[in-house]
């Protein structure tokens, strides 16, 4: 049933779900029961970061924003699945742009009619979240400035709307100065930061808020009075059933989650019946892809690891889990403006990416090229040399299990 068809009073907005199928259950259960009554947005990267993503390659999810969702923000993880024609229909932005002719790559807005309103709803991806996509996703895209697009979307279609809702995917600090820009926004949905601040956040007449990551919760926002109100919720997971409409989702599910559990050896005894610390297995496998590919130094930034528990057995969800983005260790080469100068290559990553770990440390003046990975090599450094020949994730099982890697097998 689409928006037109249904009577809605609020709006239902979640954000950065990232393929957490395992938590799934309560989120689609409570989405379907109020989707009657509620228009249901998402903020951006509902794909990758999970064994299922891996495996299932974005299936399960599409089948859960096209059966679920009226309006999607794209992220920067998943973003080539937002020119897929089923969730291009849905998918709005106000600042993606063809590099060449400038015309926009998503309709710039949608209006809905919430609680008797007209609700114009738009949204924007900041230039930091856009250039964490992949260099050869976002080939021949190109993001303008957000307040100048937001602005220019209202002016071009103010006569059209009452209120104006913007889905953004940009982190809650970013919005809150985009908020003290845009004045006419009433609402501000939240996504990208993955930060503990969840609002809502007043900003002169604007409620900036954003809903639990990774499946956990949602916003809400509704007309009340004049105004708006906001609230953030944890989605109820007693009794939650995958919707009938998902069934043949949820049994892709259950196949998926078969191969997850497949085992990979013994969890090394410093790991077990832990959460093992990012910084702490990265420094492990840094010194140990130094030594054993004698490289001149290895450069990998925190996080691209995720915080995962693990028992007696590390099975293969458990390392999709902690390193879901599935990178490729390849050699790069140092950007010129840093060669000669380590201290500000490190500088110039860390602003961009986070904390790092280096083998050595500190790295050596006299550095050419490093072995990090495929994303920080296309996205921040000279590019390419030469592929590694295996991924970071046979590296951390490495070190979580004591086990070669040479002949790594994983579920298919």
């Amino acid at each position: 049933m689409t928006a037109a068809a249904r009577v809605l009073e609020r709006i239902v907005a979640t954000t950065d779900f990232h393929s957490s199928i395992d938590q799934a259950t309560g989120m689609l259960d409570h989405l379907n029961r109020v989707r009657t009554t509620s228009l249901i947005a998402d903020c951006g990267d509902f794909f990758e970061g999970s064994g299922y993503y891996r495996l299932g390659g974005g299936a399960i999810e599409r089948a859960v924003l096209t059966e679920l969702y009226d309006v999607l923000a794209p992220g920067n993880h998943g973003w080539p699945h937002h020119f897929e024609p089923d969730l291009h229909a849905l998918t709005v932005c106000a600042n993606a742009v063809d590099d060449a002719s400038g015309q926009p790559l998503f309709d710039r807005l949608r209006i809905f009619t919430v609680g008797g309103r007209r609700v114009a709803v738009t949204a924007v991806i900041s230039p930091d979240a856009f250039g964490d996509i992949p260099t050869r996703q976002r080939q021949g895209h190109r993001v303008t400035d957000p307040v100048r697009a937001v602005r220019e979307v209202m002016l071009s279609h103010h006569h059209e709307a009452d209120a104006w809702v913007l889905l953004s995917h940009s982190g809650f600090v970013n919005d809150l100065a985009l908020a003290a820009e845009c004045p006419f926004l009433d609402i501000v949905f939240a996504g990208h930061c993955h930060s503990e601040h969840y609002a809502p956040e007043p900003v002169g007449d604007t409620l900036v808020v954003k809903g639990k990551e990774l499946g956990a919760g949602y916003a809400l926002a509704e007309p009340v009075g004049a105004g708006w109100a906001a609230h953030t919720c944890t989605f109820p997971t007693a009794y939650a059933t995958w919707p009938k409409a998902l069934a043949p989702a949820a049994r892709q599910a259950a196949a998926l989650r078969e191969k997850l559990n497949a085992p990979l050896g013994l969890t090394a005894e410093t790991y077990r019946g832990t959460v093992p610390d990012r910084h702490q297995v990265l420094a492990e496998v840094a010194a140990r892809l130094r030594t054993g590919l004698r490289a001149d130094a290895v450069l990998l930034n925190d996080t691209v690891l995720r915080p995962q528990p693990l028992g007696m057995v590390l099975t293969f969800g458990d390392l999709t889990a902690i390193e879901p983005f599935a990178n490729q260790l390849t050699h790069a080469s140092v950007p010129d403006a840093h060669l000669g100068d380590p201290a500000g290559l490190i500088a110039y990553l860390t602003e961009r990416v986070g904390p790092l770990v280096t083998a050595p440390s500190p790295l050596p003046a006299g550095l050419r090229t490093v072995l990090t990975t495929d994303f920080l090599a296309e996205n921040f450094l000279g590019g390419r040399t030469h592929q590694a020949g295996f991924s970071l994730g046979q590296a951390v099982r490495h070190v979580l299990t004591d086990s070669p890697t040479s002949h790594e097998r994983q579920p298919r």
